[in-house]
């Protein structure tokens, strides 16, 4: 088994750990990545006790002080993946838009909505990014194939199968998707044209969301390659979740304008004093509170994105997820669309927003 020579006893137990796993800690930016990179050597409280530590991040502190950094090797010219990035880009957006354009021509139907779902479930894990190559300087230290240890009856080590772990994540993440666009586009009365023109904006935006976490995690493994220490990474990583989500929301908002435009023009308004271009029809179809409300679902779709690239899936799944469960409480007592997301999906937002800045500037979050 991994670290299995600490079972024998040694003077200096965590030389033998510093040995076994030099190459981790060589590369670590942190002791954070040596952590992490311990856990899944199969190390754990066990481990760090025979090294005489209280737990598994106290001996990832020694290690990381004991063992000098590996001098930064010229860093290889990096295939550009503007290609898969543009097309996962475009595959979210309409993997999104196409089912609520469904519900919206149809009308607020079950079959309608439960059929319709079937790509929003499955959008998170289809436009998942593969595997990090290990050989290329954004993958995170690698052990060779021995160094894992045999298996069961001398069988060779298993291998993660690309994507298997987003699985049940995707799963969540994906039915709180499908909740946050399809049942809000489905409200009765005179709002809904107004509220399906805004939740097919934030579908196509969908496209824009991947687009996002994608540039937020190449930001994060440049830094992670150049930063000197941890201190270093935070303060280079500080700007640019602000600068992400801004991004996001203007893409939205030029999406929403756009849609609000449209409809001015299919289903204009009866009455008189509704002359004017359809710019100036768009202004007057939406409020504050409307634009306000959009916000907030655009906060609620980017910011699961993010987390489930940045490797905090679980905690992608049960945001998107409680997003959901908060907007669906107004609509069921009869609140309009904009009030559902700002009511319900509002608190939720705001508890989402804290936590990615919390986790998403830490060096773990881009190993």
């Amino acid at each position: 088994m991994p670290g299995g020579t600490l079972l024998g006893g040694s003077a200096d137990p965590v030389r033998e750990v510093m040995a076994e796993h030099r190459g981790l800690c060589e590369r670590a930016v942190d002791p954070l990545e040596i952590a992490a990179g311990l856990e899944e050597a199969g190390l754990g409280p066990d481990a760090a006790a025979r090294c005489r530590h209280a737990d598994l991040f106290s001996l990832a502190e020694e290690l990381y002080a004991r063992v000098p950094r590996r001098p930064s090797a010229p860093r290889p010219v990096e295939r550009r993946s503007g290609g898969a990035a543009a097309r996962a880009a475009l595959t979210a957006a309409a993997l999104a838009a196409l089912p609520c354009a469904g519900v919206a021509a149809l009308g607020p139907r079950w079959p309608v909505l439960l059929s319709a779902a079937v790509p929003l479930v499955l959008l998170p894990a289809l436009t998942a990014p593969p595997p990090a190559d290990p050989g290329s300087p954004c993958a995170g230290p690698v052990r060779p194939p021995d160094a894992l240890g045999p298996g069961p009856a001398g069988a060779p080590a298993p291998r993660p199968l690309p994507g298997s772990r987003l699985r049940p994540a995707a799963l969540g993440h994906g039915l709180g998707l499908a909740a946050l666009l399809l049942l809000p586009s489905a409200v009765p009365g005179g709002d809904r044209p107004r509220a399906v023109a805004l939740v097919l904006a934030a579908a196509v935006s969908a496209g824009a969301a991947e687009r996002t976490a994608r540039w937020y995690r190449q930001v994060g493994r440049g830094h992670l390659g150049t930063a000197g220490t941890l201190a270093e990474f935070r303060a280079r990583m500080r700007p640019v979740l602000p600068v992400a989500l801004a991004l996001h929301l203007a893409v939205l908002g030029v999406l929403s304008f756009a849609a609000l435009a449209v409809l001015a023009v299919v289903a204009p308004r009866p009455g008189p004093g509704h002359g004017g271009g359809p710019l100036h029809l768009a202004v007057e179809r939406a409020g504050p509170a409307q634009w306000a409300a959009q916000g907030v679902l655009g906060l609620l779709l980017v910011l699961p994105v993010l987390l489930a690239r940045c490797g905090r899936t679980a905690a992608a799944a049960a945001a998107a997820s409680a997003g959901a469960a908060a907007v669906l409480g107004p609509l069921a007592l009869g609140r309009s669309a904009p009030e559902a997301w700002l009511l319900g999906g509002g608190p939720v937002a705001a508890a989402l927003l804290a936590y990615a800045g919390a986790v998403l500037g830490r060096a773990g979050s881009h190993r």
